[in-house]
């Protein structure tokens, strides 16, 4: 901005000594003079209000509040954020972007979360929650408009994310519409769904778990399982450590029939596959001993 102070309207030259001088001329540049104090205090009360501070004015508390102002064409160093640490918690928990954007929280039970006060349409903006998971039994429900980016997220299904270990996770939560649809990045683990270190014991007329990469299993007697449909490159590991009677799987969208479903029957002992997801369906990698129908 351009000041509005002029120091032109003052003669410095007035009054001129050794000489009478019209009193009309003290009066305009005493005029001119407090016209100027008031610029300058209009000008100066301006900045207090709108300025960046590094520290509070004399009298005042600091707020560097930008209320959405654009900042551009700047070099930033040793940026820090606020950490708001939620604690132990269960239940609705709402994650307030106006509390930080880096947020953290305990597991005492199964969480379903929230998100609120995320700035309007057409503004960037995320969330990051470290949550330490204190029970496999306990889940992390996600609201519906966690809608991008949950394709091939581990142990995500129908909005529900399942831990197949404790331990801590990390996950951020970017939105560039006010919250109306938000995408969710897992920012520790490998979003490829190849979940190598989990396993399942599969029950007799079991469905075989999406978030588990082996199903093992043993049969007293004629036994059978279902696999449903998976994620893109997803891999899946199917083996029998004992055998009292035929275990058959039936597979959703299988590789090796036109179209529908179809069997793969284990009978012996060491009997075992592997299955990739491809263009929407398994595909046998690798068998030893099973037959496929």
């Amino acid at each position: 901005m351009t000041s509005a102070i002029n120091p032109n309207d003052i003669d410095g030259a007035y009054p001129v000594a050794g000489q009478d001088n019209d009193s009309q001329g003290f009066r305009d540049n005493f005029t001119n003079t407090a016209t100027n104090f008031q610029y300058a205090a209009d000008e100066i009360t301006d900045l207090q209000n709108k300025a960046v501070l590094k520290a509070a004015l004399t009298g005042t508390t600091l707020d560097n509040d930008m209320n959405g102002s654009l900042l551009y064409n700047f070099q930033a160093k040793q940026i820090s954020g606020t950490v708001n640490a939620i604690g132990t918690t269960s239940g609705t928990v709402t994650l307030n972007f106006e509390s930080g954007s880096y947020q953290t929280l305990t597991t005492g039970g199964s969480v379903t979360l929230g998100f609120t006060n995320f700035p309007a349409s057409g503004v960037s903006a995320s969330i990051v929650l470290r949550i330490n998971v204190t029970s496999t039994a306990y889940t992390l429900t996600l609201p519906a408009a966690v809608s991008i980016g949950t394709d091939n997220l581990q142990g995500y299904a129908s909005n529900v994310i399942t831990f197949s270990t404790t331990g801590t996770y990390i996950f951020e939560f970017t939105t560039v519409n006010g919250g109306s649809a938000i995408s969710i990045v897992d920012l520790i683990r490998n979003r490829d769904p190849l979940y190598l270190p989990s396993s399942e014991d599969l029950a007799a007329s079991g469905a075989a778990s999406l978030t588990k990469t082996t199903s093992y299993f043993s049969t007293s007697a004629a036994e059978t399982a279902t696999l449903a449909a998976g994620y893109a490159g997803q891999i899946k590991v199917f083996a029998m450590y004992a055998d009292s009677g035929d275990m058959v799987i039936t597979v959703s969208n299988a590789g090796w029939k036109s179209s529908g479903t179809g069997t793969i029957t284990f009978n012996d002992i060491g009997d075992a596959c592997t299955l990739m997801y491809i263009n929407s369906k398994w595909f046998a990698i690798g068998a030893n001993g099973v037959a496929f129908a």
